[in-house]
């Protein structure tokens, strides 16, 4: 046998071929469908290649009659192209083919599938190469033994780490809380889990230490989507009925779409405890749907909360403290009330109902606006409502006009901001709301209620009649920005509705 056919026949072999390109259509899946893993698969196959360029290699020692070397050298080079191909089958079945099937199995159980068909192969060729594995299984039992009582807290993490997988105890994604500090799992490794805080740090836990002591793990429960109950304080004085609180809060934050913010269970707002120092404590209890946003979330209630407790004229309770107040204190205090009054007074000049009252009534009318501030989101106005018998004028913020329509969809009609008023209709004449006005940003605004404008009306019963040829006017408007059919042809003359709502606006504030 010629030199060339010596080296050959011992390199390639009947499995050669097929074994080579298995590894490139396996490279060639990974490569297409794992981008990120494209650093440890060329690691992979160049050392797949650098094995056969070894075996290559065993072979010449082998034509050059060198045996004891050639055979040495081809089985370690083996073995080493073995182990690659394990690998690049762990990466195939692991990263590929389970999660397609929707099997998403941790990182540590693929190490430990590979690990164990390592020491299978190392086994095998082993035993091929003519060795006795019952006196080398004997031998590493030894050594096992020592090795093992020599790294007991090592192999404990390691068998916690199995533990908590084998068991689900904790997954990658979920929220754990650890004593104090509370963090989302990252990942889950041989000897440590690591969890990230949301203050940007990266806490390391032995997993001996996890499955040793209490951890939580926050938003789970069976069968149910995440979730995770959190609290909102606030103190209300004992002078307010805790039914008139809590409705107020409830009903506020049930009308709004609030982002992470679950609606099945819905929000509550309960009494906590009557404090001593004449405050009753309140909490309004939600379940939060993002766990990373429990700061911001609590946050955007809190304001919610305020603004709704400002609109119903009821005040968060502060500690008191007694205060001296001068002279120049009372001065400085009635400059700012006037100054407010005459801000409100310029503001009620725009809005077109007030516009035949004298600069007397105009002040009394400022003195008794209420400031009813709304958050983002809120519902300022409801369609159908036929209980809100009040008018908002807007000093701050942008609100959005919608429309139900019939086939259950909402389409908006306009945008309201600064100096826009609304609700005219339901505080003259007490009629139902013809549409819902949402906030879109945060809004100020002064509330007039059906009380205020009944003793003006009642003062000057000449303003009505006034009143009804605005309410005609806008009527109108609104009918045609809704596209309304009743307002192309069907309306009854503009004189005769002027009389009904007249009409309507005596029988409503009983004037004679």
């Amino acid at each position: 046998m010629g030199f060339w056919d010596s080296m050959m026949g011992f390199f390639w072999s009947d499995v050669s071929f097929p074994l080579l390109v298995m590894v490139l259509c396996i490279a060639f899946v990974l490569l297409h469908f794992r981008h990120e893993d494209r650093a440890s698969l060329f690691n992979t196959v160049s050392f797949f290649f650098i094995c056969l360029f070894g075996q290559f290699f065993s072979a010449l020692l082998h034509a050059l009659e060198f045996q004891r070397a050639a055979d040495v050298t081809h089985e370690i080079f083996v073995i080493g192209a073995g182990i690659a191909v394990i690998r690049l089958w762990g990466l195939l079945v692991f990263r590929i083919v389970l999660p397609a099937i929707r099997l998403k199995p941790p990182r540590i159980t693929e190490d430990i599938f590979v690990i164990v068909a390592y020491m299978a192969w190392f086994m095998v060729r082993l035993r091929y190469a003519g060795l006795d594995l019952g006196s080398i299984l004997a031998t590493s039992a030894m050594i096992t033994a020592v090795v093992a009582f020599a790294m007991q807290d090592t192999l404990g993490n390691i068998l916690g780490g199995l533990a908590l997988q084998l068991d689900n105890s904790i997954e990658v994604g979920d929220w754990i809380k650890v004593d104090d500090l509370s963090g989302r799992v990252v990942d889950i490794r041989w000897r440590s889990t690591l969890v990230e805080t949301r203050n940007w740090e990266t806490v390391v836990f032995p997993n001996s230490q996890l499955m040793k002591n209490k951890f939580m793990v926050l938003g789970r429960r069976s069968d149910q989507p995440v979730q995770w109950r959190r609290w909102v304080w606030f103190d209300v004085g004992l002078d307010v009925a805790p039914a008139r609180v809590m409705s107020t809060v409830e009903d506020s934050i049930l009308q709004t779409e609030i982002a992470n913010v679950a609606k099945n269970p819905a929000p509550n707002c309960v009494l906590m405890n009557l404090d001593g120092k004449g405050y009753a404590r309140y909490a309004l209890r939600y379940w939060l749907t993002d766990l990373a946003a429990d700061d911001p979330t609590d946050g955007l209630l809190r304001w919610h909360i305020m603004a709704a407790l400002q609109r119903a004229g009821i005040k968060l309770a502060v500690e008191e403290q007694n205060i001296h107040l001068t002279k120049e204190n009372e001065k400085y205090d009635e400059m700012v009330r006037q100054r407010e009054v005459q801000l409100r007074v310029k503001t009620l000049r725009r809005v077109e109902l007030f516009s035949q009252l004298n600069e007397v009534e105009l002040r009394g009318l400022a003195e008794r606006l209420r400031y009813s501030p709304f958050a983002r989101g809120n519902v300022i106005t409801r369609q159908g409502d036929e209980r809100s018998h009040w008018l908002y004028i807007i000093i701050n913020g942008e609100a959005e006009v919608y429309v139900d329509l019939p086939n259950g969809k909402r389409r908006m009609v306009r945008s309201l901001n600064r100096g826009s008023f609304f609700g005219e209709m339901g505080l003259m004449t007490g009629a139902p709301r013809s549409a819902s006005v949402i906030a879109k940003t945060d809004v100020e605004c002064y509330r007039i209620d059906k009380d205020v404008v009944e003793e003006l009306l009642h003062a000057r019963p000449g303003i009505a009649e006034e009143v009804s040829h605005i309410l005609v006017t806008r009527r109108a408007e609104l009918d045609e920005a809704m596209q309304n059919p009743d307002a192309t042809g069907s309306h009854k003359d503009l004189s005769q509705q002027r009389s009904e709502i007249l009409a309507t606006i005596k029988r409503f504030f009983s004037l004679g």
